[in-house]
This record gives structure tokens, C-alpha cells and sequence, in this order.
């Protein structure tokens, strides 16, 4: 995604937790998150009011004043992301909540400060 895609989705978000030089990510896996939903719309998989919704039912589902701790804000982000996902057609509910389980299951048994990483089992699961 270019540079002003990137600016136009961020004006279209004012919410999003930032600072003088952009989005604020919490941990990786927030920004990843914030990649893959402009890269979903850029595709045209959805409208940013389309998406602005999602998040928004998100926040209001997690509690308004949640919202305002980065960490919160980016899990309903992840939330929508996924409903978005899965209302796609991109991947379903079931295979979703299979991929958290192995990620979930993998991050037990990491050691800390080392990259999680899915079995090769799973992974071969996902590009079926």
C-alpha cells in the first residue's frame, strides 16, 4: 500500500491511537492487523465506512471507555478485522477460531522473547 492510501485511511479513522508521527501499535501483531486491513480494502473487499462500522459496533460492544487503553482499541480492531475476514468469505468463523487455538497453543510453549512460530501441521492446514 502507498504512502497516501495509507494517510486516507488514517483520516478516515480519527479514533485510532496515535502520535506526532503516526499510528501508535501497542505490540507487532497490532500493526500487522492495521497492514492487513488496508490491504483488504485497498482490494476492495470492503468500504471504509463498511469497515468504520464494524469497528465502531466493536468499541461499543467492548465498552466505550475500554477503547481509550491502546491495547483495548487494537483487539477490537483485531475483532473487526475478523468479522470482516469471515463476512468476505476470506476464511470462516470455524477456521479462524481453529488458527487461534494453534496460535494460542504455540505461544505456551515459546519461550519469552522468542518468535512464535505454528507447527508445520498447521500451517499446512491453512493452504489447503
Amino acid at each position: 500500500m502507498s504512502r497516501p492510501d495509507a494517510a486516507v485511511a488514517l483520516a478516515a479513522l480519527p479514533s485510532i491511537p496515535r502520535d506526532d508521527e503516526g499510528p501508535v501499535f501497542p505490540a507487532p501483531w497490532a500493526a500487522t492487523a492495521f497492514a492487513m486491513t488496508l490491504v483488504l480494502h485497498q482490494r476492495a473487499l470492503f468500504t471504509w465506512p463498511d469497515w468504520a462500522e464494524r469497528l465502531g459496533a466493536e468499541i461499543v460492544f467492548q465498552g466505550e471507555a475500554d477503547a481509550d487503553d491502546p491495547e483495548t482499541y487494537w483487539r477490537c480492531w483485531l475483532a473487526a478485522l475478523e468479522t470482516m475476514i469471515a463476512g468476505c468469505g476470506l476464511a470462516a468463523n470455524s477456521d479462524l477460531e481453529r488458527l487461534q487455538d494453534a496460535w494460542r497453543d504455540a505461544a505456551d510453549v515459546t519461550p519469552h522473547g522468542e518468535p512464535i512460530a505454528l507447527s508445520a501441521k498447521v500451517k499446512a492446514s491453512l493452504n489447503r
